[in-house]
C-alpha cells in the first residue's frame, strides 16, 4: 500500500490495522538529543484514547506506547524511532454480519474497488485507530518544537450548531471538559445537542481549530511545499476531514482587498501585522504572526439507524450497524490535528535550515 508516509526530512510512516495485533509508526529524520520517554508520548495518546466519556466509543483500550528503537538513556539517537501500540480489545465478530455489505460513509466500497479486497473488521487501515500512529509521531515533533518556543494548540471550535464564543475563550478550559472546548457554556450546549443526537441513534460533525504560536517568519517553501499546502495535506489526510481553511478562509471570498489585506506596522522595534486575516501565512511562508487554521469533520458514519446500501454481489439491502462507535469524532480528533500540525511545522523548519548560504556558513565556520 503506497502513501503511508508523510514528511520530507522528519518523515512518519504509519502501519497496522484496527483489528490486527497493533498499530504503530516509524519516525525517521528526527534529530539526536531530544529528551524523550514513553511518558512524553503517552500524554498525547491519552487524549485520543477511546472510552473516556459517553461521547466516545466504549472500546476499552489503554493505548500504551512502547518505544522499540531510536532512543537511548532518555534521548533520541538520530536513528529511526519505532513506536508500537498493541490492540487489546478487538471484537471482530461485531463486523462479521456486514462483511459483504458496503457501509455508507465508510471506505468499504472504494477499498474493494481499488484492491479487490477489504478488511471488514472495522475498516482495517481506513479506521480512525490509524491516527494513533500520527499522534505518537507528532508528539515527538511537538516536544522538539517546545524547545524552540513554538506551541501548537488545537481545540474543538464547534459541534453541530454549538460554537465557542471568542469572548469566553479560555485555553485552560479545554482539558476540563470531555469535548475539549475552551468555552464551558459552549461545551454544555454541545453536550445537550449530542445527547439529543444519541437518543435519535444519530451522530454529529464539528470543527477543530488550531493555533501555532512562536513560529518565526519565512518557514515553508514558496511553490509546491507552501506551509499552507503542507498543513492542508497533513490535515486533509485525516480520515474524517472534509474541509480545511486558514485565517479567514472561505470568508475571504466575501471580503474586499482593503479589508482582507493585513497592514504592516512597527511594534516594539519589530515589523508586525496590524491584523491577521491571512492566518499567519503570506506567499506560502509563515509571516511571524500566529498561524490559525480550521478543519471540518464529518459526522461519524457508523450510526444505529437503518441505512440503505448494496452488497458486494450488487444486491440492494438495508443495513443495521452494531459495535462501539463515537457519536462525534471531533473531541478525539483534536490531538490528531495538533500533532499532525506539529510534525508538519517541524519538518519545514528542518528544511528551512538550508535556505540561506550565510546561515550555512555561520553553522559550519567554526567546525
Amino acid at each position: 500500500m503506497a502513501g503511508s508516509g508523510i514528511g520530507t526530512i522528519y518523515r512518519m510512516t504509519s502501519w497496522g490495522e484496527t483489528h490486527g495485533k497493533g498499530v504503530g509508526v516509524v519516525v525517521d529524520g528526527c534529530p539526536a538529543g531530544i529528551e524523550l520517554t514513553e511518558d512524553h508520548i503517552q500524554g498525547y495518546l491519552d487524549r485520543r484514547r477511546p472510552g473516556q466519556s459517553r461521547y466516545t466509543t466504549k472500546r476499552n483500550e489503554s493505548d500504551q506506547v512502547e518505544i522499540l528503537s531510536g532512543v537511548f538513556e532518555g534521548r533520541t539517537t538520530g536513528s529511526p524511532i519505532s513506536l508500537l501500540v498493541f490492540n487489546k480489545d478487538q471484537r471482530s465478530r461485531d463486523y462479521s454480519a456486514i462483511k459483504d455489505l458496503y457501509r455508507p460513509g465508510h471506505a468499504d466500497y472504494t477499498f474493494d474497488r481499488k484492491y479487490g479486497f477489504r478488511d471488514y473488521r472495522g475498516g482495517g487501515r481506513s479506521s480512525g485507530r490509524e491516527t494513533i500512529a500520527r499522534v505518537a509521531g507528532g508528539a515527538i515533533a511537538a516536544r522538539a518544537l517546545a524547545q524552540l518556543g513554538i506551541e501548537v494548540f488545537a481545540y474543538t471550535r464547534s459541534i453541530g450548531p454549538c460554537a465557542i464564543d471568542e469572548a469566553r475563550f479560555d485555553p485552560g478550559e479545554r482539558d476540563r471538559n470531555a469535548l475539549y472546548m475552551p468555552d464551558p457554556e459552549a461545551a454544555a450546549r454541545a453536550a445537550a445537542f449530542l445527547e439529543e443526537k444519541m437518543s435519535q441513534e444519530d451522530s454529529s460533525g464539528g470543527v477543530v481549530e488550531c493555533r501555532i504560536s512562536g513560529l518565526p517568519a519565512g518557514v515553508g517553501e514558496p511553490v509546491f511545499d507552501k506551509l499552507s499546502a503542507c498543513l492542508g495535506k497533513a490535515i486533509l489526510s485525516i480520515g474524517a476531514v472534509k474541509g480545511f481553511e486558514i485565517g479567514d478562509g472561505f470568508a475571504a471570498a466575501r471580503s474586499v482587498g482593503s479589508v482582507n489585506n493585513d497592514a504592516f506596522c512597527r511594534k516594539e522595534g519589530r515589523t508586525v501585522k496590524a491584523t491577521n486575516h491571512a492566518g499567519g501565512i503570506l506567499g506560502g511562508l509563515s509571516d511571524g504572526s500566529e498561524i490559525l487554521f480550521r478543519a471540518a469533520f464529518k459526522p461519524t458514519p457508523s450510526i444505529a439507524k437503518r441505512q440503505s446500501t448494496v452488497t458486494r454481489q450488487g444486491q440492494e439491502t438495508d443495513l443495521f450497524i452494531k459495535g462501539r462507535h463515537d457519536p462525534v469524532i471531533v473531541p478525539r480528533a483534536v490531538v490528531v490535528v495538533e500533532t499532525m500540525a506539529a510534525a508538519t511545522v517541524f519538518d519545514l523548519l528542518l528544511q528551512n535550515m538550508t535556505s540561506r548560504m550565510d546561515r550555512i556558513i555561520e553553522f559550519y565556520q567554526d567546525r
